[in-house]
């Protein structure tokens, strides 16, 4: 219990100092890449009989490249059902930050069950599927607290707390003590209900033009399909553990919005490519109960066009993890 009362205190000191002063980053992706099987800094011991249930409650903290800043908080609890069966779920709550409003609220809810297909003494091989439930219709308006001239105006995906979409996830992994390769892929099923025209935003309701065309329009949104890869080298010892990697997102199929007309869609150039993401992470074991783990990443390359809000220039993430 002791050992839980620090944990739990460190936490809270790192995300106070985080909240001054850290700009840092991780997945800038809608979430897929921390589910089941594609979830970075598995724990991986052959010789010591892991705990088969996880809670983590974690502290995000994401710096966009336009203005708003976002932060998480996300209880992530991961349940076995068989020796190989296990199902996670993931819920999250969101707070952002920018020019244009504040907004929070709850986040997309992810399920997922992972099986492991195959254990020997240097690797495993894990497969996932899963889904993303929206917590709303990704249609947040303006509040007029920042700019009364701007009140009721849908605001960008980027100050949403949802994407707005039921969508389809799936991925595979192979484990050792040393390497993480994953891969998955995720497709929105359905398109959101944003509003968001920046044409409704120019002077003289936002008084920096070239500021609103930072952000893209997102009528209706279907979002494209997006495939990952995992690379990941792990170092680790006895209480404690470390690790390097990249996180290549390559969106396979081009973003969609309505007219606001016709309520035809069109397909958005520049959505598709690579967005690629440099990460690392330190974890410290005080036990095979109790642990705490920091999380970097840094934006290396990404999509030309982002209606999505997805993009991040760093992410820093704290969490503490309880397993019984």
């Amino acid at each position: 219990m002791e050992k839980i009362k620090w944990g739990l205190a460190l936490l809270v000191v790192i995300c106070l100092m985080a909240d001054q002063k850290v700009f840092a980053q991780g997945c800038s992706d809608a979430g897929f890449c921390t589910m089941g099987a594609m979830k970075p800094d598995q724990a991986y011991n052959k010789k010591v009989k892991l705990k088969l249930r996880t809670i983590e409650l974690s502290y995000y903290y994401g710096e966009t490249t336009t203005s708003p800043i976002i932060q998480v908080a996300n209880l992530d609890a991961s349940f076995s059902i068989t020796q190989n069966l296990g199902f996670q779920i993931k819920v999250p709550y969101q707070w952002v930050n920018g020019n244009f409003d504040n907004t929070s609220g709850m986040g997309d809810i992810s399920l997922s069950a992972t099986q492991r297909l195959k254990s020997t003494e240097k690797f495993d091989l894990n497969a996932t599927l899963g889904m993303k439930i929206p917590s709303n219709d990704a249609n947040i308006k303006d509040s007029g607290s920042k700019n009364p001239a701007a009140k009721g105006l849908s605001l960008p995906m980027y100050y949403q707390t949802s994407l707005g979409s039921f969508d389809f996830v799936a991925g595979a992994s192979m484990i050792s003590s040393k390497w993480l390769f994953a891969t998955g892929v995720q497709m929105a099923l359905t398109a959101n209900e944003n509003n968001f025209w920046r044409g409704e935003w120019q002077p003289p309701v936002y008084p920096d033009a070239e500021y609103v065309l930072t952000y893209d329009n997102a009528t209706k949104l279907k979002r494209g399909t997006d495939i990952m890869l995992r690379v990941e080298r792990n170092f680790r010892f006895s209480n404690y553990s470390f690790n390097l990697g990249l996180l290549p997102i390559y969106r396979i199929t081009k973003d969609q919005i309505a007219d606001r007309d016709t309520g035809e869609y069109s397909k958005l150039e520049g959505t598709t490519g690579l967005a690629l993401t440099l990460l690392s992470s330190f974890t410290y074991n005080f036990d095979v109960t109790n642990s705490i783990k920091i999380s970097y990443g840094h934006k290396i390359t990404d999509r030309e066009v982002n209606p999505d809000g997805l993009t991040r220039k760093q992410v820093f993430i704290v969490a503490y993890g309880f397993r019984f």
